[in-house]
Order: structure tokens, then C-alpha cells, then sequence
């Protein structure tokens, strides 16, 4: 069931960075501004913002079933993103990109849903392979813009819609409801309520808003990080920015697996505490690597990748832990709304900044969202109880 899940949130989530990894191509022909190609990512976030909120306001992640509701949202999402290579505008493609997030309102959260309901002691890691399958997904569109710079964008759209219906299809016929969170539940106009006076959820968010303030923002900008950087160094223009933000953001997965595995083993909220610090420091350091050599700044971002997503599905499985078992949909979804809501601030003041100071200054205002969520963190340590069971096994 784990493999079914997040093989299929890895091709659902292809989606979500389509429209970025195609950006340069996109702005050329439409002629489009730097903020305006920003929207490609933002009216995704925007779209799921709106998305969750009115998911978790209904408990459509409760109320529905996550498997159908994760499959509804992928066909929906590839239906959108497929109709984008023949938009006539640049509007028209935002509108566009907005529905695609509204759409992955239905596959993020429910895909979470599902395998949190298959364990119960394991789950840091658990929903650690399946945020990491969630990162690959993200970063695979930057690896095909990279590999395939001569291939139009036009296909690259199409290759991501294709993906996400045959992540559908293996949910809709290969994946089953677990036995620890509820299938559905009646609807309950207090759940979000209810969910928001849980302090242990209420903390939770707040670690987990700190990590959103950086999470996408570095993952959005940091193609254009790279390029200034090779064109501060080596003076021509190198077509490498998108392998940069391929191995930045693919590196997660690793990070969200071993986050999950320690998680377990030493606290949810520890270890999430240590990543938030860790990438904190990649943000401050940053400077020093603007202008480096390619395989050093090709190891800064792999590190700062591990440790800026790492965090990611501890504070979903603690969010899960700490709700009532009949609302972890909707908690997961309030959750994921309230973040990327936040990250539609910082994606879009960062080419703000970088026009003000240029780009090897810019991820220094990031620094204080982890730095604040770390603190979040040190306050829920000693509320989480040390994990029952050896770190050998993944089952229940």
C-alpha cells in the first residue's frame, strides 16, 4: 500500500513544477516579466490555498473517501495542465495553473491521509517515503527541462498530465483503506474548530509554517540563484540552473526518508527541530556560495535540499498524532492551506529582493522562518512521546 501511495503521489505531483521547469521557455514566447513568470508557481499555490481551505472547511478528506477524492484530484489536475499548451495568453495559463493546484488540494493531503492509515508507530517514516516520492515528483519536470532542453514545453505539459492520470489509476485500482484513520466520517461543522484548540496542533502548524516561509521560495528561485551564480563565475550562459534545482529538490527525498527513520527512533519533534536549524544555516551561508565553483555549489545545494524538506512529513505525522482520529483529513488539510498560503508571500517577494540586492543576497530573508519554527519545535519536544517500537520495521 506505502509503494501504491507514493509511487502515485510521485506522478501526481509532477504537476506542481511543470509550469516552473517550462518557465524560461513560457516567458520567452509570451514575453512575459520576471513577476509575471513568478505567478507560474504562484497561481499553483494560490489555487491550492483555495483548494484546502474549502476541503477542510466541507471535511472532504473525512467525509470522502482519500482514494477517490486522490483520484479525482489527479485526472481533474492533469485535465487542467494538459489544456495549458494551447492557451492563447499568459492569463489564460495562470487561470489555468490555478485549477491545477485546486486539483492537488485533492491528491496532497488524502495521499497522506492513506498512508497514515496503514501505520501507526512507523508513521514518521512512513509519511517520510511518501513526502520523498512528493520531492521526486517535484523535481522530476527540472530534470526533463534540463535533459531535454530541445524538447518544446509544450510536450513537457503533456508529459506531466499523462503521469498524474496514471498516478490516479494506481490509487483508484491498486490502493486500499488502512485500519488507523477512519475511511470516512459524518461531516462535523466544528472539525476545523476542534482541530485548531488541539495545542499539539496548534504547535505543529507553527513548525510546519516556518518550514513553508523557506521550503518553496528556495525551491522556486534557486534555478535563478544558480544561473546568476554561473554567470558571476564563468561569465557565459549555462543551461545548467535546471540540474542545480533538480539535485536541490530530488535530494529531499533522501532527507525526507532519513528524517522519517530518525523521527521514529529519537522524536518527531527533535528531529524536526534539527533540520529546521540545518537549513536555517544554508540560508544565512548562502552568499558565501554565490559565485562558487559548480561542484561546490552543486554539494551546497544538495545539503541545504536534504535538510529544507526533511522536516516536511514530521509535522504532518505529528499533526496526525495528535488529532482525533475521525478528523486527520481535515487537520492535514488545514495544515497544508495555512503553509502554502505563506508561500505565496515569500515566492513572490524573493525576485523582489533579488532586484533590490541581486540574487546572492536574496535567501537571506528566509532565514527567519525555520528559525522560528525551530522554536515551535523546542516547545512541542517535551509533549511527544518517545516511538514504542524498534526502528528495523515499517510495519504497523
Amino acid at each position: 500500500m506505502l509503494a501504491g501511495v507514493a509511487v502515485a503521489q510521485f506522478l501526481g505531483m509532477t504537476l506542481w513544477f511543470s509550469a516552473t521547469a517550462a518557465g524560461p521557455a513560457i516567458a520567452a514566447e509570451f514575453q512575459l516579466t520576471r513577476a509575471t513568470t513568478a505567478w507560474l508557481t504562484m497561481a499553483v499555490q494560490a489555487g491550492f490555498v483555495a483548494g484546502t481551505l474549502l476541503s477542510s472547511v466541507l471535511n472532504l478528506a473525512d467525509v470522502l473517501n482519500a482514494r477517490r477524492l486522490f483520484t479525482a484530484g489527479c485526472l481533474a489536475g492533469a485535465a487542467a495542465n494538459a489544456i495549458i499548451p494551447t492557451a492563447p495568453t499568459p492569463l489564460t495559463i495562470i487561470v489555468l495553473r490555478g485549477i491545477t493546484g485546486m486539483a492537488l488540494a485533492c491528491v496532497y493531503p488524502p495521499g497522506m491521509k492513506i498512508a497514515a492509515g496503514w501505520f501507526k508507530d512507523r508513521r514518521g517514516t512512513a509519511l517520510g517515503i511518501v513526502v520523498g516520492a512528493l520531492t521526486i515528483g517535484s523535481a522530476f519536470p527540472h530534470l526533463l527541462a534540463w535533459g531535454a532542453h530541445g524538447v518544446p514545453w509544450r510536450a513537457l505539459m503533456w508529459t506531466s498530465s499523462a503521469l498524474a492520470v496514471i498516478g490516479g489509476a494506481i490509487v483508484a485500482t491498486m490502493v486500499e483503506d488502512g485500519p488507523y484513520v477512519s475511511a470516512s466520517a459524518p461531516f462535523d461543522p466544528r472539525a476545523v474548530i476542534d482541530v485548531a484548540r488541539n495545542a499539539g496542533v496548534r504547535l505543529s502548524t507553527l513548525g510546519y509554517l516556518g518550514h513553508m516561509w523557506e521550503l518553496y521560495a528556495m525551491w522556486t528561485w534557486i534555478p535563478a540563484f544558480a544561473t546568476a551564480s554561473f554567470a558571476a563565475r564563468y561569465t557565459v550562459e549555462s543551461s545548467s540552473g535546471s540540474l542545480i534545482a533538480f539535485a536541490a529538490i530530488a535530494s529531499g527525498a533522501i532527507g525526507c526518508v532519513a528524517a522519517g527513520l530518525w523521527g521514529d527512533t529519537f522524536g518527531k519533534a527533535r528531529i524536526a527541530r534539527l533540520a529546521l536549524i540545518t537549513s536555517a544555516a544554508c540560508a544565512a551561508t548562502s552568499w558565501l556560495f554565490f559565485g562558487a565553483p559548480t561542484p561546490v555549489l552543486l554539494v551546497f545545494v544538495v545539503v541545504w535540499g536534504f535538510s529544507v524538506v526533511a522536516d516536511s512529513a514530521q509535522f504532518s505525522a505529528l499533526v496526525s498524532e495528535y488529532s482525533p482520529r475521525t478528523h486527520v483529513g481535515t487537520a492535514l488539510t488545514l495544515q497544508t492551506s495555512i503553509g502554502f498560503l505563506l508561500t505565496i508571500a515569500s515566492i513572490r517577494l524573493l525576485p523582489w529582493v533579488a532586484a533590490l540586492v541581486g540574487w546572492k543576497w536574496t535567501f537571506l530573508v528566509l532565514v527567519p522562518g525555520p528559525v522560528l519554527g525551530a522554536a515551535a519545535m523546542s516547545a512541542l519536544m517535551h509533549r511527544e512521546q518517545p516511538a514504542p517500537s524498534p526502528p528495523g520495521s515499517l510495519s504497523r
